[in-house]
């Protein structure tokens, strides 16, 4: 005699949401709990996990696999062709985790055949908006990749690696576990675990920006007051408390020149000199 099945044991309601303005192919697989946006668009080929959001204007595009709850924002691009010129159309993939939130015009690419056709993923992950990776590329788990981070073909990122604002890494290279890449480096070799690398910065001050207050209704009176502030701070040999004693001595008539003084000496990080 077949046995009853018990109230706690039924299936889960089904709980797929897709707006009527999406664009989902018939032969993508959906999880319960997904929700699909207006105008976003799932192709085929796409398995989604449960709770997996794909929010409007984004595009996921297959053959592509991803685990549970992974978030797709607006205007990312997520498993589209390889940008690789010897690529013709060959079936290739990308394979997702769980939890990874990819934000606005992030774009990933499925693998390419000479690469091995395969992309992988791991698990929560943060892609900030214009982050990129590329082809046949692994990511570990729990990076980061700020905005504009940029990985070439063939790249391997380790697990709680980071990688800053604007920075590109270079095909075939290595991050290292809980390494840290600070913005605007460009990366052509491998970056060792636990490490900290930064391009060297030779960011100054030229001084005041006359011609900028000018266009702001500065009198002729005030502009001269901050740039003979600016001199002091910048040119003069002075360090940083000899300048600030200088300048109070000095123009310290000026509303203007304190508040540039009451700026510095309240600066938690420094400031550019």
């Amino acid at each position: 005699m077949e046995e009853k099945r018990r109230p706690d044991s039924a299936p889960p309601p089904t709980t797929i949401e897709i707006d009527p303005r999406a664009s989902v192919s018939p032969r993508a697989r959906l999880a319960n709990g997904v929700s699909i946006g207006a105008w976003a668009i799932v192709s085929d080929g796409v398995e989604l996990g449960e709770g997996c959001k794909v929010l409007s204007h984004a595009v996921v595009n297959g053959p592509s696999k991803f685990g549970r709850e992974n978030i797709f924002h607006s205007f990312s691009a997520v498993g589209v062709d390889p940008q690789d010129l010897k690529y013709s159309g060959e079936k290739t993939s990308l394979v997702v985790g769980d939890s990874n939130v990819f934000r606005e015009n992030v774009t990933v690419s499925r693998g390419t055949q000479q690469g091995g056709g395969v992309t992988r993923i791991g698990s929560h992950n943060l892609f900030m908006a214009s982050a990129h990776i590329g082809h046949d590329s692994v990511v570990g788990d729990y990076c980061l990749f700020v905005n504009g981070g940029t990985i070439a073909g063939h790249v391997i990122v380790e697990d709680h690696a980071t990688l800053g604002c604007w920075s590109p890494v270079h095909q075939f290279c290595r991050i290292g576990r809980h390494a840290y890449v600070g913005a605007l480096t460009m990366i052509s070799q491998d970056v060792p675990p636990f490490s900290l690398v930064v391009t060297e910065r030779e960011t100054r001050c030229y001084g005041a920006n006359k011609i900028g207050l000018e266009r702001k209704g500065f009198t002729p009176e005030r502009t001269r007051a901050i740039e003979q502030a600016f001199r002091i701070l910048t040119r003069s040999k002075l360090n940083t408390s000899q300048a600030v004693a200088r300048m109070r001595e000095t123009l310290g008539a000026s509303e203007d020149v304190k508040q540039l003084i009451e700026f510095i000496e309240t600066s938690k990080r420094g400031f550019i000199k």
